[in-house]
């Protein structure tokens, strides 16, 4: 399952974007300040609003004003934040393509928030799941999808007007539609690796996932290589081919019942902690340890990967990605590497520009210059560093 359609509006400085067609690896490259982060904190922002409620989520992006620090700039704050995800769903024996919409308005002063689900019937739609104000209604018996309107059991529901109805629909197995767009939500991970939380000794406590900062790689580490040996001595391999010198990983517990990670040297008779460790190194074990997670998440968003790692390593790394977006994944990432959009195919490629304090998001294939470059051999980060990017909007049609 994966995000097939992306469209915001009056999120920041995504005024008005749609992506479309989007693959399972998606590349975004732009300038500094373009909206990449923007959009990655569109995710953020969804995750927040399901995990605590839309008011602490509007807070967590805009500060006390809220809502018109997060609503584009200019736009009269009568206007509505509009993010519509759509994805396709297995329901009654059949994949549909389904879309969840969520608007968030400002009503006495309080957000408003709207949540419809929609399924395609013929020329119009039909909301399996309609809320507005805390309030509306969602259909339960979604297998019976093909039946008339009319047949369909719609049962009325009240949530906390500042609560995404999915929160609670979701952990209802008969609304399975919000249980799994629940899901997905619960299931997207937003890095913001943070080297020195990484680092040093850390509770023993189970680590199911990498988190977001990396803060549990020790406890990370040290289930995999307890419950999933062999896919730890992959990761191992992996590190020994690419990291000079690295003979052995230990993810073990200290006398004190912390976990700790020490790294070997072949040039050193005994292994020393992740303090005397670079960072490239700690990163590319984290990544790696991401990549290859025997629950893996539904999606993947990653900023920048290229920091602290060498360059010669990126475009190895962007082959991990896209091998595990073909595992069933998706990875959305943001680059300034010319040597990471080198190994990324053309479909996979984005660019965002801003102009006007609006940021526009453009699949390579719209440019007819920079794709047919691409298709006779020419490589994305060199043309990226060259500077051929730039009137990209203008041959796109924008």
């Amino acid at each position: 399952m994966i995000i097939e359609e992306i469209r915001i509006r009056n999120f920041k400085a995504l005024h008005d974007v749609a992506l479309t067609e989007i693959p399972s690896l998606a590349v975004f490259v732009g300038r500094n300040g373009a909206g990449k982060t923007t959009l990655f904190r569109v995710f953020s922002f969804l995750k927040n609003c399901l995990s605590k409620n839309v008011r602490i989520a509007l807070q967590n992006e805009g500060g006390f004003n809220g809502f018109k620090e997060v609503v584009t700039r200019g736009v009269d704050t009568s206007e509505s934040i509009v993010i519509e995800l759509k994805f396709r769903l297995w329901i009654a024996e059949k994949e549909r393509l389904v879309t969840y919409r969520l608007e968030i308005g400002l009503e006495n002063r309080r957000p408003l928030v709207r949540l419809r689900y929609k399924r395609g019937r013929y020329d119009k739609p039909f909301h399996f799941i309609d809320f507005s104000h805390g309030k509306g209604a969602a259909v339960s018996n979604e297998e019976d999808f093909d039946k008339p309107d009319t047949l369909l059991t719609r049962e009325e529901q009240s949530v906390d007007p500042d609560v995404l109805a999915i929160n609670s629909l979701g952990q209802l197995e008969r609304f399975r539609a919000a249980k799994a767009f629940r899901d997905l939500i619960e299931n997207w991970h937003i890095s913001d690796f943070h080297i020195n939380d990484a680092r040093g000794k850390k509770s023993h406590e189970p680590g199911l996932h990498l988190s977001s900062s990396g803060d549990n790689l020790p406890s990370v580490a040290f289930r995999l290589k307890d419950e999933h040996p062999d896919v730890f001595e992959l990761v191992l391999n992996k590190m020994r081919e690419r990291v000079p010198g690295i003979s052995d990983i230990e993810a073990r517990v200290g006398e004190d019942g912390s976990l700790l990670i020490r790294y070997a040297d072949s040039a050193f008779k005994d292994p020393f902690l992740d303090f005397n460790v670079s960072d490239g190194t700690i990163k590319m074990f984290a990544y790696l340890l991401l990549l290859h997670d025997p629950r893996p998440y539904k999606i993947l968003c990653i900023e920048e990967p290229e920091n602290q790692l060498y360059p010669e390593l990126m475009e190895v790394l962007a082959g991990e990605f896209e091998d595990y977006a073909h595992r069933g994944g998706q990875v959305f990432v943001s680059t300034h590497s010319p040597q990471f959009l080198n190994a990324i195919p053309l479909e996979s490629l984005f660019l965002i520009e801003k102009t006007h304090g609006t940021a526009d998001i453009i699949h390579f294939t719209e440019d007819p210059l920079v794709s047919e470059q691409l298709r006779a051999g020419d490589k994305a980060g060199y043309l990226w560093t060259q500077g051929v990017f730039s009137g990209f909007r203008q041959r796109a049609g924008r």
